[in-house]
């Protein structure tokens, strides 16, 4: 038997990033809502004096129980899907907050370029240079429209930068100053300028300085322990959305958060969603919460699975390339770049910072001439100084035995003596890239898990290739007396870490017949249920996406109170 609640204005389902916003601009205009989140609750004082590698970065204490529910993957459709049993590629974030508490705080906006890839590519480069099977397309909004939205995000998170000098334009600078500069990161800058490029300081969500936000929300500054990602500040200095969205609606008294309650459908009438039904993981009870609006605000892989289990939307089918609900999944090229030795330099790399770094935009999106290259858009290189913690790295000039004499000597002389220039590329969608639910396995509750089918294509590995030269020639003028650099980007395997950047699914665009979604993230299909997160993104970024996430969860929340008052569609 279901146990009926009574119906409120809005019900959320998952409260991170997305979640968080959306119930602090909807209760403070006297919006009743209900966020619920199936993992626990989280406060800054669970991370007191916790620096615990062993805990937290290898142990994955903040992410999701994969013996509980985890997702399958297959590089392609005549392979079957194998569930991911430990965590390798990506890191599922669990709990109040989500993956906005361990994330590492790098925040930038993604370029004009990508919300109008298509029709810009086509109009400099003509329609050849889209490869077959690429499925790109713009995404029904420009970057000046959504600029508004970035800018509101940074105030509200405090974000520390200066201005990208290749970026789209800014209406005010960012709130806080750039972080501070490390000898490295001197050095970083000093080859790039010398190489003609253009570095700028990575904007961060690691406060510079003291902030208090436009909701009145106080924090400290970074104190540059080493400890972001994959951990949760204990400072309050990282900006995640339980120091600050999420107390902006708990202090309206209208905004109520359950816990431990595992959505697994939502429940519609017509072309209107009436509510969810929910199991409270505590009791096993199932429990129907009705509400007149229905935002879904989880990870991308939870939002497109939920309208699959719901049968809402039309599912995407790769034969033909018709549906909607699965459609362009993207991943990102972030495996690579290259790594520099030192024989007469040494570094302190232990201090750091999530967002602590310099980045150069010159071989991102269309920022360069891709006329005799085999891709499309590009990436950003990066040297950060995320703070190197002892147990995960060690790493030796290629040649150096794995094992014995020789590989402790050459460890124990390189363990201050090195240096890694990153790339991170974008992600292209393909009409055989894809998620749907899986034909064979479940969860602890019977429901089938969601199913990845993605590989690397020749785009990205031409891609990673280009970007790992770039990378090896700023080492280079760095000084590095031993340089490797990625040869190859081989098949995707999902046993090893590269980033927790996947989107699409639920993609936004301005036709219900190529999107799901438009440019407030209201579905098509059911004007009253909106889908806010990374899976609206058409393709993926050479960027870390959540300051995209966090402007168009702005958007969402401005449409969502636009339809409480009128209704209908929003465009």
């Amino acid at each position: 038997m279901v146990k009926k609640l009574p119906k409120v204005d809005v019900v959320i389902i998952g409260v991170g990033w997305a979640g968080g916003i959306i119930a602090s601009e909807l209760t403070k205009k006297g919006l009743n809502v209900v966020g619920l989140e199936r993992g626990k609750e989280r406060k800054t004082e669970d991370y007191y004096m916790v620096h615990d590698e062993l805990r937290y970065a290898l142990r994955y204490e903040l992410m999701q129980d994969l013996s509980k529910e985890t997702i399958t993957f297959r590089g392609n459709e005549r392979t079957r899907a194998l569930p991911m049993r430990q965590y390798g590629s990506f890191l599922l974030g669990d709990g109040l907050g989500g993956a906005g508490v361990h994330w590492n705080g790098q925040t930038f906006r993604f370029l004009p370029y990508d919300f109008e890839i298509r029709s810009k590519t086509i109009e400099k480069y003509g329609k050849n240079k889209i490869p077959k099977g690429m499925t790109i397309q713009d995404w029904g909004i420009t970057y000046d429209e959504l600029e508004p939205y970035f800018d509101r995000f940074e105030k509200i998170a405090g974000i520390s930068g200066e201005e990208n000098p290749l970026g789209g334009k800014r209406s005010a600078k960012y709130p806080t100053p750039p972080m501070k500069k490390s000898p490295q990161m001197n050095d970083f800058e000093k080859a790039a300028k010398q190489l003609k490029l253009h570095p700028y300081i990575v904007p961060s969500a690691n406060l510079s300085e003291s902030y208090t936000n436009p909701d009145g929300i106080s924090r400290a500054a970074c104190q540059y322990c080493g400890y972001c990602e994959r951990f949760g500040c204990e400072y309050g200095a990282k900006a995640d959305p339980v120091v600050t969205v999420i107390p902006v609606a708990k202090k309206t008294g209208k905004f109520e958060i359950r816990t431990h309650s595992n959505v697994r459908r939502i429940l519609h009438s017509g072309k209107k969603a009436t509510g969810v039904m929910y199991t409270d993981v505590t009791t096993g009870e199932d429990i129907e919460q009705p509400a007149d609006i229905v935002v879904l605000t989880g990870f991308v892989f939870n939002n497109v699975r939920l309208l699959l289990m719901s049968n809402i939307g039309s599912p995407y089918n790769p034969s033909n390339g018709t549906g909607v609900i699965g459609k362009n999944y993207a991943y990102q090229v972030a495996k690579g770049g290259a790594v520099g030795f030192f024989d007469d330099k040494e570094f302190n790399t232990f201090a750091g910072a999530g967002a602590l770094g310099v980045t150069i935009d010159d071989y991102n999106g269309d920022n360069f001439d891709h006329s005799n290259l085999g891709f499309i858009h590009g990436g950003m290189i990066q040297y950060n100084q995320s703070g190197m913690r002892p147990i995960q790295n060690n790493a030796v000039p290629s040649g150096t035995p794995t094992w014995g004499k020789d590989f402790k000597k050459t460890s124990i002389k390189y363990a201050n003596r090195y240096l890694s220039v990153g790339s991170q590329g974008s992600s292209m969608p393909f009409q055989h890239h894809y998620l749907d639910l899986d034909p064979t396995y479940k969860d602890a509750y019977g429901d089938p898990l969601i199913r990845i089918t993605f590989d690397f294509e020749e785009q990205d590995q031409n891609l990673a290739k280009f970007l790992a030269g770039k990378c090896g020639d700023i080492l280079k003028e760095m000084g590095a007396n031993h340089v490797d650099v990625l040869k190859e980007l081989g098949p995707y395997e999902i046993t090893t870490y590269q980033s927790t950047h996947n989107t699409g699914g639920v993609i936004m665009g301005a036709d219900p017949n190529t999107s799901a979604v438009n440019n407030y993230l209201q579905m098509w299909d059911m004007d009253n249920l909106f889908v806010v997160g990374a899976s609206a993104f058409a393709h993926n970024s050479g960027y870390n996406p959540t300051g995209t996430v966090g402007a168009l969860s702005y958007r969402a929340a401005e449409g969502i109170l636009k339809y409480h008052k009128k209704g209908g569609s929003l465009v």
